[in-house]
């Protein structure tokens, strides 16, 4: 047992010394192996129940209505959910996900899932991820010292990653056996566990403050009130859009540039996993890093890991650019967070981090939409190494804005002197 805690890092060590977070760590590992399960078994599904003529439509719609629903949710909910605590934003998101994931898995099941309904239940099932996900990270930060928050969203983010690698493959077994149905229930299941273990979360007096009705205001308000957490979330919905396009442009890449089967997906997409499982985990560790000016360098260096699709078909090449990507960006997700649980207030924190999802969850799917277009116009070659270098061409302004922003102050300050 001493050996196994010595090949922990003290980091990370420090973290999981806190009973509260093991807890809300486990009850998250099993949701997020979930939601990997259902990447599969959600397409798989709607194929099943869709007539031949309309498989892509239903598919697209599917996999549209198990995500987007999340920022009308943020923006519609606010005015009750803003006051709610952060456990009770958690259970609510996961006894809803669970319920209606649950009832369409029964539907199918029993012979009575229509496509209309199918796609209605997966889009009232994520209605609320946008808070839920706001009550898990806010809940860190009552749980966790601010010195270990990084750590603590490190190792949320890292199984969150594990799952995406792992939760495919288990699905596709789960499926060739018994059905999507089951797969897919085996996702709802895994909310209905969570919401149960939230049940032993205490979280200690004083860690988090009580939004009174006079203080308490919606999270795009209170952003437009920060310009440093309005600029973050600027600078993570333009990253998040610039990378929409890699969605599409990645499968043609190999497909139809590599004249590879489409099954070689898997393994691009493997291989950035696991660098994204890496250098999340190594990134975790770090105690003195400053958050914005390494957020910085993360979107630099996976813009710039983009750049040999460009020049180059081989294989070895890009794959090998895709897992130092993977590397790169795997301490995004931490310190992204990190940066907005320093920066607002306790009684603010949900509805930010809300306010946030909900821009975050639509950007991606918005530059997914515009792939298409990009690929028809600039091969998926091209595509990729435009997104590459529109991602740098962001670092740079994310570097010299503030900086050309702080001239002009100090030009200004001898008039006003």
């Amino acid at each position: 047992m001493r050996a196994a805690r010595r090949l922990v890092p003290a980091a990370y060590r420090d973290v999981l010394a806190v009973p509260a977070f093991r807890r809300l760590l486990a009850g998250e590992t099993v949701s997020y192996l979930g939601d990997g399960l259902s990447v599969v078994a959600i397409s798989w599904l709607a194929i099943q129940i869709a007539a031949p003529d309309r498989a892509a439509l239903v598919v697209g719609a599917a996999v549209a209505a198990y995500t987007l629903p999340a920022a009308l949710g943020a923006l519609v909910l606010s005015r009750w959910l803003r006051r709610a605590d952060a456990r009770t934003l958690v259970t609510a998101n996961a006894l809803l996900r669970g319920g209606a994931l649950g009832t369409a898995a029964l539907l199918h099941v029993l012979g009575l899932l229509t496509p209309l309904a199918y796609v209605g239940l997966l889009a009232v099932s994520s209605l609320l991820m946008a808070w839920g996900s706001a009550g898990t990270y806010t809940l860190v930060s009552a749980l966790v010292p601010a010195a270990h928050r990084l750590s603590a969203n490190t190792l949320l983010g890292t199984s969150q990653t594990t799952a995406i690698i792992a939760g495919p493959p288990l699905a596709g077994v789960l499926v060739a056996a018994t059905g999507p149905a089951t797969a897919l229930a085996v996702d709802a299941l895994s909310y209905l566990v969570l919401a149960a273990v939230l049940r032993g979360i205490r979280v200690p007096a004083g860690a988090t403050a009580e939004p009174d009705a006079e203080r308490a205001s919606g999270g795009f308000r209170i952003l437009a009130r920060r310009p440093d957490l309005l600029g973050l979330l600027a600078l993570t919905a333009v990253f998040f859009f610039l990378y929409g396009p890699v969605e599409v442009a990645l499968p043609l890449f190999i497909v139809d540039t590599l004249g590879r089967s489409a099954d070689f997906l898997g393994a691009y997409w493997a291989v950035f996993g696991i660098g994204a499982l890496v250098g999340g985990l190594l990134a975790g560790t770090l105690r003195r890093v400053a958050p914005w000016p390494f957020t910085v360098a993360v979107i630099a260096g996976w813009g710039a890991a983009l750049l040999p699709f460009g020049f180059t078909t081989s294989t070895w090449v890009t794959m090998a650019g895709l897992a130092v990507g993977g590397i790169i960006y795997g301490p995004f997700p931490a310190f992204n967070i990190t940066l907005f649980q320093a920066a607002a207030d306790p009684a603010d924190l949900p509805a930010v981090l809300a306010a946030r999802g909900s821009i975050t969850v639509a950007a991606a799917p918005i530059g997914a939409a515009l792939g298409g277009p990009l690929v028809t116009w600039l091969g998926p070659g091209g595509t990729l190494f435009a997104s590459g270098a529109a991602t740098l061409a962001l670092a740079a302004a994310a570097v010299t804005m503030p900086l050309l922003a702080s001239a002009r102050r100090r030009t200004a300050a001898p008039s006003t002197s």
